[in-house]
Order: C-alpha cells, then sequence, then structure tokens
C-alpha cells in the first residue's frame, strides 16, 4: 500500500532481531500513544522488513501508521545503511519526534542520524512528558552518575531524538481492534561500509539488559563460591547474574555482565546488590525498580541508594535464601 504520510508526528523505531521486534519497541509505542493524545498527533511505527507480517502487532500496540522500510536489511543490520536510509524518510515526511530504544543497535544508529540531522539527542531517557502548549517533549535521564535527574528540552531543532532504556516503561495491552493503516517505503542506502565476516556470541548466556532479576556481585561477595551461590539464586529467580567493574577487571566475571558507567545499563523490576560497595560509576548503570542491598557495611555508599538494606554475610544470606526457594 502507498499514501502520503503527513508530516510531524511522533516516531518509534521498531528495532528488527532474529526473533522479530525488539520488546522496547512495544514498550516505546505505549508511551508514544499517550504522549501523542495530549500533543494531538498521530504515532508512527518504523518497521524494517521485507513484508509486513509484523505490522499488525505494532498497529495493536498503538501505532496509527507503520511505515514499512521495504527493502532495509534486517538479516545483518548496517547502522550506516540504515542512518541513510531514515535520514531520507526524515527528509521526506518531517516527523516531530523521533523515538528509539536504547539497546546497543540503538545507541550506534540514533547519534549518527541525529548528526545528519543536525538535531539534539537525549540518550538514555527514563521518563518522556509532553508540553501541549509548545509542542516540546520532555526528555528526563539520569545526570552526574544518577545523582540528579536533568530535563532537557530541543526548542529549535526537529525531529526531537531520544534513546529510551528498555523496561522504563511497561509494554501496552494490545488492542486487535485498533484500527491502523500499512504505508510502504522502498528506501536503498547503495553498499554497505564494511562486510559481515561472521557474527560471534558475546560469551554471556544471556543479556542482563533485558532481565527482569539481576543478581550483582561485587568486591564483598567473599569466595568463589559464593559466586556459585548467587549464580544459582539468579536461576532459582528467572533471572541473571551480573557483576560490578572490580570483579571483571581481575578477570573473575565475564565484561558482558558489569553493570555500570563502562558496563551496561539494567532497568531490572529487581537488583539484588551482594557485596556491591555502590560507587558512583556503578550506580549510573542502574536504573531498577527496587533496590535489595546485602552488605556488612552499614556505610556503604549503596545503603543510600537502596529500597531494602540486609546487613549479613553475603554468603549467608545466599544459602539462607536458597534454602527458603528448595
Amino acid at each position: 500500500m502507498s499514501e502520503n504520510l503527513s508530516s510531524g508526528g511522533l516516531w518509534v523505531f521498531c528495532e528488527p532481531t532474529p526473533a522479530g521486534v525488539h520488546p522496547v519497541a512495544f514498550e516505546l509505542l505505549g508511551k508514544a500513544s499517550r504522549l501523542a493524545s495530549d500533543l494531538r498527533c498521530s504515532v508512527t511505527a518504523v518497521l524494517p522488513g521485507k513484508n509486513g507480517s509484523l505490522a499488525p502487532g505494532l498497529g495493536a500496540a498503538g501505532a496509527d501508521t507503520v511505515l514499512l522500510i521495504e527493502n532495509a536489511d534486517t538479516e545483518q543490520p548496517d547502522e550506516l545503511q540504515y542512518t541513510a536510509i531514515l535520514t531520507g524518510l526524515v527528509r521526506k515526511y518531517s516527523p516531530s519526534i523521533l523515538l528509539f530504544g536504547a539497546t546497543a543497535f540503538g545507541r550506534s544508529l540514533a547519534p549518527r542520524l541525529a548528526a545528519r540531522l543536525d538535531t539534539g539527542l537525549t540518550a538514555d531517557c527514563t521518563a518522556l512528558a509532553a508540553d501541549p502548549e509548545t509542542g516540546l517533549l520532555r526528555q528526563t535521564r539520569p545526570a552526574f552518575g544518577g545523582n540528579l535527574m536533568a530535563t532537557i528540552v530541543c526548542p529549535e531543532h526537529r525531529p526531537q531524538m531520544a534513546t529510551v532504556r528498555p523496561k522504563v516503561f511497561p509494554a501496552p495491552v494490545p488492542d486487535p481492534d485498533k484500527p491502523w493503516r500499512l504505508i510502504t517505503e522502498a528506501r536503498t542506502a547503495g553498499p554497505r561500509a564494511f562486510e559481515w565476516l561472521e557474527q560471534l556470541a558475546s560469551g554471556a548466556d544471556s543479556d542482563i539488559g533485558e532481565a527482569d532479576v539481576l543478581v550483582a556481585v561485587g568486591q564483598g561477595i567473599g569466595s568463589a563460591e559464593n559466586i556459585s551461590l548467587a549464580e544459582k539464586l539468579a536461576r532459582k529467580l528467572h533471572g541473571s547474574l551480573a557483576s560490578s567493574r572490580p570483579l571483571v577487571d581481575n578477570g573473575i566475571m565475564p565484561y558482558p555482565r558489569q553493570v555500570g558507567q563502562t558496563g551496561k545499563t539494567v532497568s531490572p523490576r529487581l537488583y539484588l546488590a551482594l557485596g556491591i560497595s555502590g560507587a558512583i560509576q556503578h550506580m549510573a548503570g542502574v536504573a531498577a525498580q527496587k533496590l535489595v542491598a546485602v552488605n556488612t557495611d552499614p556505610d556503604a555508599p549503596i545503603c543510600g541508594y537502596a529500597d531494602i538494606v540486609i546487613r549479613c554475610d553475603c554468603g549467608a544470606f545466599l544459602r539462607a535464601m536458597l534454602d527458603l526457594l528448595a
């Protein structure tokens, strides 16, 4: 189907993955629907792909229009090619707001596109709000290592762009009866800037950025045996094992499990911190709904961040929890 797409409005980039659309796209569409209601505009889901089989799910999640980019390569996505494709679409249709998930791919693609379009970008947002009078998107993100929240606006340039951390917003309840339309664009971006030879696994068996529950270990974990117990507890809680930087620097934990300023930013429902001091560089990567700290030091900085502090040896705590869950 080929129709005209009106200028303005709110766009959500729907990142392709081998399993379909990345879950953060649905979270963003739910939030975009609420923002669009305040701004009295429409929501467009930008979907790379060779067919529209995924489009109905995006319509049910809140998109008024699904803009299908037919020739985009979803098997081996290339940030440089996507930048060229999206630049052309933005210049053609002039959206007012463009949102991306703060995934590894989104964090690489969004700043390239913002630079090409000569507009601003707020990265790793944890809250979004709309000003109906001005049409400005109020983009809130942690600043100064998470010690304060900064709200940023982009009054002079368009589109207003932001990346948003996964799991910040709830995924909407799908409405299969919601009306939506499909518009297709046949876009090509020329040859790749590089050649894919092989795609290797990161070395971790799960992505800590996607986990609802994280059991994180720090220098105060005590022993390798306690790390094994922490991993067992993570499995019992259907979560993943994470780490602070010192254990990674010492070769005890792999880098893909590192949380913090030089690691990953995570937004789980539960973050269980075992023997982690709570240095500002670590806490810059934590945006948990509930933070529980297990620590013998009442003056550890993490105690000031935690919702619950348990004064206990990590090994004793882990054994007690595993006994309860046996």
